[in-house]
């Protein structure tokens, strides 16, 4: 499978930065430096635009390491960029911490990862099959 990306940033495509990694990292493409206040939430540019195969999603995802050292995640995460969108791929970042964060031109700002989907045949039926768990959920089976 192949993904083809338009790039109007000064930023290098995305890529794995590890040999194993699922997710390939997205920098920001702003000209000068922004900034989030605490519970702020923003629409960030990547400059990217892209196109992928029938059968595929991009799913936008937080960068661990800004979460838990900086407090700034994506909001609607995972955020889903299907195939037959073409426009800029934008990130909705929100900073979770007590104090303002400063997004850098140019930074890793999110991680994308490319799976594989299905649309499945929707039927509306009177009765679902029978299953030991049920209707049981939020806690049913204990927190041990």
């Amino acid at each position: 499978m192949v993904v083809k990306f338009i790039n109007k940033s000064n930023n290098p495509l995305p890529r794995y930065e590890s040999a194993q990694a699922a997710g390939m990292d997205i920098r920001c493409h702003i000209a000068e430096a922004v900034t989030l206040q605490p519970l702020e939430r923003k629409l960030i540019p990547t400059g990217l635009f892209m196109q992928l195969s029938v059968g595929y999603e991009a799913q936008i995802r937080p960068r661990s390491g800004l979460a838990l050292k900086r407090g700034l995640t994506v909001l609607n995460t995972p955020g889903t960029i299907d195939a037959d969108y073409r426009g800029e791929v934008g990130v909705i970042l929100i900073n979770m911490s007590n104090e303002p964060q400063t997004i850098e031109p140019g930074e890793r700002i999110c991680q994308m990862v490319i799976a594989k989907h299905e649309q499945p045949e929707v039927l509306e039926v009177d009765v679902l099959d029978e299953t030991e768990r049920g209707a049981g959920g939020f806690g049913h089976s204990g927190v041990k």
